[in-house]
């Protein structure tokens, strides 16, 4: 039997082994974003290594030592991957080389200043000596200060690379939280309450127990677990349970109901987030004034692979499997739940198959699930949770209602913008919320309307924070979902009411934002703004700022029998340094995907406080027919990085919305869009 090669640590992200090969831990998780990539390229780029040597792994169980750090950095989310490691894996891998020379330099002879580095090797004249052949002795040494390289020395850091995670994915080698299977592994699926927070009254468990293959019905907090030997056999118990349910003060909930409540909140004075000037006064003298209300609905994240979660307990220690963004956060609360220390449970991190916020609940939601079940059986299980389960199962991006009354002046430009929003907090009484909410305002839940309220002399923000029994969580760009659609929407309205071009109007009142209209600029350059489109298509424009990056969309469309059909999305973004710019390019275009497909689509709605979606069918995505030509451009900037996960969603539906004014010269002020709600507030 050959033994593995000898493997030296060099600090929490970098080992090196024998035979050269460059093992990168990397402190987030791969969710789709391409961090698998990207920060691996960070420390191959002070590391000098060979670049077809990489490894790459999750962070290692039960290591929460190696990463004491605010939840807000040790988890992955807010597209600031990038922007957190950039300094500190270009670090690791700069100190590691510095080592390593150290090392190569004593058994040359020589000075380290007389060494260098080259693919892997440290160099001195004629003499080398592999990094794999000097990594055991570098890693007793301290770590060195040292000075990172010019970026005109770089040779990976900007220039676009491959991912090094297709292959696996591909080749279906990638194990994801869904593949974990060892012997003696029940399938576990939970009958929950159709409405939130219902509880079990009685169950009569003797149906599900004659399905062949079920093994075990075990009662938790959330509801009644079936245990078989697979899916489907779990899935025939449970549907064969009966289950008398309390449904509790949830059931009341009605989408409609709920609409009308926060329409009549929208009309009275909130919490004041920014304010200057006397709006009223304004809003008076105004010659001419806007009034609008828009309405967001609920959405669920509905990521590609459902919840799931494997746990194996014995008596002082736990194993996880769980694809979920926040790993540390969940260790602690399930070791504090059974009892142990945090390094007695293990948390293995999988490939994550998606998630646009889901697997970032901060209650640990489904994986306290999973560990009630495999404590109360005492059997090793795999929680699986169906699509049903994941459209029905609660937490989502919240309902929205925003009233603004805008006020022109002789100019045609605002002089007067009072705007309130009601909607559920999205981190009230979460570990985010010192951060997050201040004064009782959730800032992820309003917009300060900047840029344009820069400009705009008579100004109030509002913020109307309601309390309701629907579990929900950030979503794919959190609060620019809603905020970015109602104000490029309204600049749109304004910039027609000017008899302004839209493009023309907004670069006005963004003169004092530069990377604003870096991306606008070279949007609409590339989608040929200025020139006529064939009779029948239409044209509309959108920018914001989202997560320290700037993106503007142009969409080309055209109706055809009463059925929108997108053409073309033209993308700039101005994201700073762009470490993989092919990296950036497929976050915008799936971005732009998932954008639409809310902006199309997505409705989550309840009726007597049950969800009426279940899956696909009623909850639809957008299908590759009716996929879009998508080009995506990046702005050569020196500005501060920002992120490129989420940053593409908010301008896709305004700048739809706004191509359909073009085309059918109505306005639309709710989501999902259809063509029969023109007109209808």
């Amino acid at each position: 039997m050959v033994s593995a090669p000898a493997t030296a640590t060099l600090n929490a992200f970098l080992r090196i082994s024998e035979d050269n090969s460059i093992h990168i831990v990397l402190s987030k998780v791969e969710m789709g974003q391409g961090i698998w990539t990207t920060l691996p390229m960070l420390i191959a780029e002070e590391l000098d290594c060979d670049w077809n040597n990489i490894k790459v792994e999750h962070s290692p169980p039960g290591k929460a030592a190696d990463f004491t750090e605010p939840l807000i950095r040790s988890s992955t989310g807010g597209s600031e991957s990038t922007v957190s490691e950039f300094d500190r894996y270009r670090q690791a891998g700069a100190t590691a080389r510095t080592m390593l020379v150290s090392v190569a330099a004593k058994r040359f002879g020589v000075l380290p200043q007389d060494c260098r580095t080259e693919n892997g090797y440290v160099l001195a004249g004629t003499r080398r000596l592999s990094y794999g052949e000097v990594a055991t002795e570098a890693s007793t040494l301290p770590i060195p200060s040292v000075k990172l390289r010019d970026p005109k020395d770089w040779k990976y850091i900007g220039k676009s690379q491959k991912r090094l995670d297709s292959p696996d994915k591909l080749n279906g080698k990638a194990k994801y939280g869904l593949d974990i299977q060892f012997p003696g592994l029940l399938v576990a699926l939970v009958a929950h309450a159709p409405v939130f927070s219902g509880k079990v009254k009685s169950v009569d468990a003797t149906p599900a127990k004659a399905i062949q293959g079920v093994r075990a019905i075990v009662q938790i907090p959330s509801g009644v677990a079936v245990l078989a030997d697979h899916f489907w056999a779990a899935k025939l118990g449970r549907d064969a349970l009966k289950i008398d349910w309390e449904p509790g003060e949830n059931s009341a909930i009605d989408s409609n109901a709920q609409r009308e409540e926060y329409r009549k909140l929208a009309s009275t004075e909130g919490v004041i987030v920014q304010k200057k000037g006397d709006v009223a006064s304004a809003l008076k003298n105004a010659v001419n004034t806007i009034d609008a209300e828009f309405y967001f609905p609920y959405l669920a994240h509905a990521p590609m692979e459902p919840l799931n979660c494997t746990v194996s307990i014995s008596d002082d220690k736990c194993e996880i499997w769980a694809g979920t963004q926040s790993p540390l956060l969940h260790q602690a609360e399930v070791a504090a739940f059974l009892g142990l220390k945090p390094e007695q449970v293990a948390f293995y991190t999988p490939f994550l198959g998606g998630s646009f916020g889901r697997r970032g609940s901060f209650s640990s939601d489904w994986i306290m699930e999973a560990v009630h079940i495999a404590k109360a059986s005492g059997k090793a299980i795999k929680l699986v949770w169906s699509r049903e389960d994941d459209i029905q199962g609660g937490y989502y991006r919240p309902v929205y209602v925003h009233r603004v009354q805008i006020g022109v002046g002789s100019t045609g430009f605002p002089v007067a913008w009072q705007h309130r929003i009601v909607g559920q907090s999205l981190f009230v009484n979460t570990p985010l919320a010192d951060v997050i909410v201040q004064n009782g305002i959730d800032y992820s839940s309003v917009t300060t309307g900047r840029p344009y309220s820069d400009a705009i002399p008579d100004h109030s923000f509002e913020l109307h924070t309601t309390t309701v029994g629907v579990p929900v969580l950030p979503w794919r760009s959190v609060g620019n979902t809603h905020t970015a659609f109602v104000m490029e929407t309204l600049i749109d309205e304004l910039a027609v009411l000017a008899s302004t071009d839209p493009v023309t109007y907004r670069r006005i009142l963004l003169n004092h934002h530069p990377r604003h209209l870096a991306a606008l600029n070279l949007a609409v350059e590339k989608a040929e703004w200025s020139k006529s489109l064939p009779k029948g298509a239409f044209r509309g424009v959108a920018v914001h700022a989202a997560m320290g990056s700037y993106v503007a969309q142009v969409v080309e469309l055209s109706i055809d029998n009463q059925q929108i059909r997108i053409h073309r999305v033209v993308c700039a973004i101005d994201c700073g340094l762009a470490v993989n710019p092919d990296g950036v390019r497929a976050q915008m275009e799936g971005g732009i995907v998932y954008g639409l497909t809310a902006a199309l689509y997505g409705e989550i709605t309840l009726e007597n406080g049950q969800v009426k979606q279940s899956n696909f069918h009623d909850y639809r995505m957008l299908r590759m027919n009716e996929m879009p030509v998508i080009e995506v451009h990046i702005v050569p900037s020196t500005g501060s990085m920002g992120g490129a996960g989420e940053p593409g969603v908010p301008p896709i539906a305004p700048a739809l919305a706004n191509a359909l004014f073009a085309a059918t010269g109505k306005r639309f002020r709710r989501l999902p869009i259809r063509l029969d709600d023109i007109g209808k507030p």
